[in-house]
């Protein structure tokens, strides 16, 4: 458990900062390059994603738990090269097909320097592979080098981005954290494995490898296909809303993200080594650490949103509260998603489960875009994601109960709802004595940290939350 806390730490500040630093240019870059130019930005780079997922299909799944159980049995090397060239193989096909849909696509061919500059994203996520140490739990020298990169782009960001006109340099400072991450990388990764340990054998990677990605590319259908459907049926505009909605709830997520990030690994070594009851501990801990740190924080964003909006992207977004509110409750939702599906059924390798689940999730996604989003824009994008992902989540729910037994923790839910609603009401009152937009964020934001300290510390004595509360309380007693 100590590795898990420490590992832990470790993918919360690579986490969160892959979000915490483009933040912090995030009101600089939204103000000076306006809701429409930044908007054309977030739509090309939807347009990348969607062949990044292409080519990588299920390389950052299966990737991690492949190496995580052949790090220790002499195959890790053997392993590594095979997902390497596999990969390199997809890559190549996405790659030849985005430069036909570049030169014949007339969305897309009028912003022909933009999608060039995603190609190079493209290219270099197949030499990302940061699959590889996730799975061999490295998350020490992730964090370090992730820091240093990111420290560089925000540097970089305030010094060549100075107009609404280029936007073009924004888009090239943002993939060339993913080319420098990926060059780093590859150098890197020599000290762990050795060419003469290869033998090319892919075979038995194609089956798993198609299958996670074809659960990813379903799954996009109602994340990432938002973005790009979006940019075609409404405008630019509407998509710089989108994605500044989702800005914040992104960070938020990949603070849990870190936690099951660092968790599948574990869970798949679990698994290998039969340890069912300690896997099914580590899912408990897991839904408990998810009700007690997303609650507070959804009820916190969707009643600040306005202000929120208004510090981070300016006076410009107002279109964006609406829709931030409405993806909010994502995080518990997607949260305990996560728990069902990466640290439990994917360990467990009910594959095919997953794949089922994520195809209905996609057809239900697929005809609610085409039927809300046309009429709605902005808001209807963030309708259509919260809906398909509650559906995902009741099918997994089942699938899991099925598998293994676990069940949704009824009591620990209602009992962090019951504790936590109250909290709302504070939040109303600071907003309404308190006539200062930024004040009115600080405070609630300090509220809601003491609020749930001491609801840990009385009605949450035996939670892995409560423990972190004590402890802490405890050391700055010693110090005193």
């Amino acid at each position: 458990m100590a590795n898990i806390k420490k590992n832990f730490l470790y993918s919360c500040f690579l986490t969160t900062a892959n979000y915490i630093f483009p933040l912090l240019t995030f009101p600089y870059v939204s103000r000076i390059l306006g809701a429409t130019n930044f908007g054309l930005c977030n739509f090309i780079d939807g347009i990348i994603d969607y062949f990044v997922l292409f080519s990588m299909m299920g390389i950052g799944l299966l990737g991690i738990r492949e190496i995580a159980f052949n790090k220790d049995n002499g195959k890790l090397s053997n392993t590594f090269f095979n997902l390497l060239i596999l990969t390199g193989i997809t890559t190549i096909v996405a790659l030849i097909a985005l430069v036909l849909a570049a030169l014949f696509v007339p969305r897309l061919n009028e912003h022909i320097d933009l999608m060039s500059i995603g190609g190079c994203k493209l290219l270099f996520n197949f030499l990302l592979i940061e699959w590889f140490y996730k799975g061999i739990e490295d998350f020490k020298y992730i964090t370090i080098r992730s820091i240093i990169v990111r420290s560089l782009y925000v540097a970089c960001v305030f010094i060549f981005v100075k107009e609404s006109t280029d936007y073009a340099i924004y888009y090239l400072l943002t993939v060339s954290m993913i080319v420098l991450n990926a060059c780093v990388n590859i150098i890197h990764v020599k000290k762990y494995v050795k060419w003469n340990d290869f033998k090319f054998n892919v075979s038995i990677f194609i089956k798993p490898f198609f299958t996670l990605g074809i659960y990813l590319l379903l799954t996009s259908m109602y994340t990432t296909f938002n973005v790009a459907f979006l940019g075609f049926v409404g405008n630019d505009t509407q998509v710089g809303y989108y994605t500044t909605a989702t800005k914040l709830y992104n960070i938020l997520l990949a603070i849990y993200a870190a936690f099951t990030g660092v968790m599948m690994p574990r869970m798949s070594a679990l698994v290998s080594e039969g340890k069912i009851q300690e896997f099914k501990g580590h899912i408990g801990k897991s839904m408990e650490f998810l009700f007690s740190v997303s609650i507070p924080l959804i009820i916190y964003v969707i009643i600040l949103a306005p202000q929120i909006i208004r510090l981070i992207a300016g006076d410009g977004y107002i279109g964006a509260v609406m829709p931030m509110q409405i993806v909010m409750p994502l995080i518990l939702i997607i949260g305990y998603e996560q728990i069902l599906v990466v640290q439990t059924l994917m360990p467990l390798r009910a594959d095919k489960i997953v794949l089922v689940n994520s195809a209905i999730g996609a057809v239900f996604g697929l005809v609610l875009n085409l039927l809300i989003v046309p009429v709605l824009f902005s808001v209807g994008s963030a309708m259509v994601w919260v809906m398909c992902e509650v559906l995902i989540l009741f099918l997994s729910q089942i699938a899991v109960t099925k598998n293994s037994g676990i069940k949704f923790p009824v009591n620990l839910f209602f009992k962090n709802i019951i504790c936590f609603v109250p909290l709302s009401l504070l939040f109303l009152g600071v907003n309404h004595v308190v006539s200062n937009f930024v004040l009115q964020i600080v405070i609630n934001g300090c509220l809601m940290v003491i609020y749930a300290a001491v609801i840990h510390i009385l009605f949450f004595k035996d939670g892995i939350c409560y423990e972190f509360v004590s402890n802490t309380l405890r050391k700055i007693w010693i110090q005193k």
